[in-house]
């Protein structure tokens, strides 16, 4: 059952997104709010550390706390329809699976569409997995990780390293994932009144800023149609309160049917990256102690 506070931070954020009449927002205007909500409500933990790097021509950042051992790196990878947000807007989110993970994190801006359409994130995290495990040696040590557009690109990510024989990272996690751009999932229909975070005009709209034209099948693009045998184990969470609770169930399925250690979690009454709200849902703090006891389980700390 529902928290009394996740009740009423979801009761709140309806009530606010009903005023404001997101849905004739244009994108630039979407990604100010974006930035101005960050500003205001999820404030910088003051003792992160936070380092700008150059990760071969991708603009990242390290995140990390001073008591984080750096055993594990986690290469994260924001949401945002692929079309908006950025570091900063993720920047407290991050922070808390970093001090639930144990692990130091590197956080990228990869290029946004419609400016710079697919294959171009697909293309800047490609880049950016091969800096980071440049910067390891390991890739036992790595996981990688993304909310939404970021959790189908973690998969995407994971297609085009085992087709070109790469190292793959020895596990992935993915919240609330949006994995096929064909918008096929029947929960895009059966949940559109419930879903608050994200309308599915929105979606479409990314869609086309991010598609410009590519088969919407294309495995990189939509991964749900990838043949997905040989990746690392993953973990799945989503909400039942958002559209996108197909695409990560058949994710789950698709992984499993290809023989990959597959953990769905589905969080009753949850919305969509609810993670976020850490500071006031107890759910949203479960789910990243989860994250953390996963992720830790996947890469222990080496004895001796």
């Amino acid at each position: 059952m529902i928290s009394v506070r996740s009740y009423l931070t979801k009761l709140i954020l309806r009530s606010y997104i009903s005023l404001v009449k997101r849905d004739q927002w244009t994108l630039e205007k979407r990604r100010r709010r974006y930035e101005l909500f960050r500003q205001r409500f999820l404030k910088t933990p003051k003792n992160l550390l936070c380092e700008k790097v150059d990760a071969d021509g991708v603009p990242g950042e390290w995140l990390s706390f001073p008591e984080t051992r750096n055993v594990r790196s986690v290469l994260y990878l924001h949401g945002g329809g692929y079309v908006m947000c950025s570091i900063e807007t993720h920047r407290y989110l991050i922070a808390q699976l970093a001090r639930a993970c144990n692990a130091r994190v590197l956080a990228i801006d990869y290029r946004l569409a419609p400016e710079h359409p697919y294959p171009a994130a697909l293309e800047d995290a490609t880049t950016a997995y091969r800096w980071l495990l440049q910067q390891t040696g390991d890739p036992a040590k790595i996981a990688v990780m993304g909310d939404s557009a970021g959790g189908g690109l973690v998969v995407s990510l994971l297609i085009a390293l085992r087709e070109k024989n790469q190292p793959l990272p020895a596990t992935a996690v993915c919240l609330c994932p949006w994995v096929d751009l064909t918008a096929s999932g029947e929960s895009m229909q059966s949940k559109a009144q419930e879903e608050i975070i994200i309308p599915v005009k929105h979606i479409h709209q990314a869609i086309d800023a991010y598609a410009a034209g590519t088969d919407l099948k294309t495995p990189t693009l939509s991964p749900i149609f990838a043949d997905l045998t040989g990746l690392p184990p993953m973990l799945i969470q989503v909400g039942t309160a958002e559209i996108l609770l197909d695409d990560a169930k058949r994710l789950a399925a698709r992984a499993r049917a290809c023989g990959v250690d597959a953990d769905l979690e589905i969080w009753q009454d949850m919305i969509h990256v609810w993670h976020f709200f850490s500071r006031v849902m107890p759910e949203a703090r479960q789910a990243i102690a989860r994250i953390g006891e996963y992720v830790q389980l996947k890469i222990p700390l080496q004895k001796g």
